[in-house]
């Protein structure tokens, strides 16, 4: 059994798309299972266990923009001679990709008659609130595959958590420690900046944490956020330990800097999925975006969320009209939520 998952991008999506993997590598534990993947997300799936192949489908969020992309992926779905594909995209094209493919079993998202290239359409209302990861699992159930108990995940590597362990010590970094990710809502598909929550209310919050349980920082951003990480250290703005890491990291390490902290505290981001899903203590502060769709999903999360009327179709309809003073949730209240969460 030869079996292709399609979803390119982006990491967060990617991270949630990892509770279908579980469902289909226990359906076939003998299957050899490929991901269909974009650059800027593969390294979130690099490492799965339940991963035999990525196929590289380049730095662009959908592979199939103009004639040559689309035929290219086409023959990356035909050579690998796949007996079933699952399709984590709604979107048309992928959809005509899937139907010309030639691989005989097809299920994938059929929102608003998109899915026409698929043989099993799972068949998804855009007005309806549900998590993205159980939109997901529907491309199994309608295979008639069990999906009890499969959830988003990512597992801790032992070596990057040595080698992170190693890097702290030797920049003389305490524990217990605070990771702050002030950064997201930018990537292939979507820039929404808007998800990033007020860096001055961010350092508050960290900062009053750090205090009361007297704990380190660590600010992590990916190799474009150094600035960013320098506007929030500025705006700490006391001498307190504090490590900055910008684009030093790999995901790996990543996963196991956030499994080892008192917490990890980020926005609607890849990293903060991924943070989740590896089953570190997760609190992701969201805005725009309803945590009843986009959430974390790990046993170990919490969602800080002042509820508002958000689109029910998601980020895809857009923000309008959002504006962190008067509809985010504050820091004082964010605090209130934390400390009782931490107990």
């Amino acid at each position: 059994m030869r079996i292709v998952l399609v979803l390119p991008c982006c990491i967060g999506d990617v991270v949630l798309g990892t509770a279908v993997l579980t469902a289909l590598r226990r359906a076939y534990p003998q299957a050899h299972i490929a991901w269909a993947v974009g650059e800027w997300s593969a390294q979130a799936v690099a490492n799965h266990p339940h991963v035999d192949e990525l196929i590289d489908t380049g730095r662009a969020a959908l592979p199939l923009y103009n004639l040559t992309d689309f035929w290219r992926f086409v023959g990356k779905l035909r050579a690998g001679c796949y007996d079933l594909m699952v399709s984590l995209v709604r979107s048309p094209l992928m959809s005509l990709a899937a139907l010309a493919s030639g691989i005989p079993q097809r299920a994938g998202l059929d929102s608003g008659g998109r899915g026409f290239g698929y043989t099993h359409r799972a068949r998804v209302d855009p007005h309806q609130v549900r998590h993205e990861s159980e939109i997901y699992l529907e491309t199994c159930r309608v295979l008639g595959l069990n999906t009890q108990n499969a959830t988003p995940n990512v597992p801790l590597d032992a070596q990057a958590r040595q080698q992170v362990r190693a890097l702290l010590d030797e920049r003389g970094l305490r524990r217990p420690y605070i990771v702050l990710n002030p950064g997201g809502g930018v990537n292939p598909g979507m820039t929404l900046s808007a998800k990033r929550y007020p860096i001055p209310w961010l350092a508050e919050i960290g900062l009053t944490l750090a205090q009361e349980n007297n704990a380190a920082l660590v600010l992590l951003g990916g190799p474009d956020d150094g600035a960013l990480l320098e506007v929030l250290r500025s705006a700490i703005g006391c001498d307190w330990p504090m490590l900055s890491l910008a684009g030093r990291l790999s995901f790996p390490q990543i996963g196991a800097l956030a499994y080892d902290s008192l917490l990890y505290l980020g926005n609607d981001s890849g990293l903060t999925h991924y943070a989740s899903a590896i089953g570190a203590p997760t609190v992701m502060l969201l805005g725009p975006t309803d945590p009843r769709r986009y959430g974390p999903a790990g046993p170990n999360s919490l969602a800080l969320w002042k509820p508002w009327q958000a689109d029910a179709r998601g980020v895809s309809a857009g923000v309008q009209n959002w504006d962190w003073e008067c509809d985010g949730l504050r820091p004082e209240a964010a605090l209130a939520e934390l400390r009782a969460w931490l107990g």
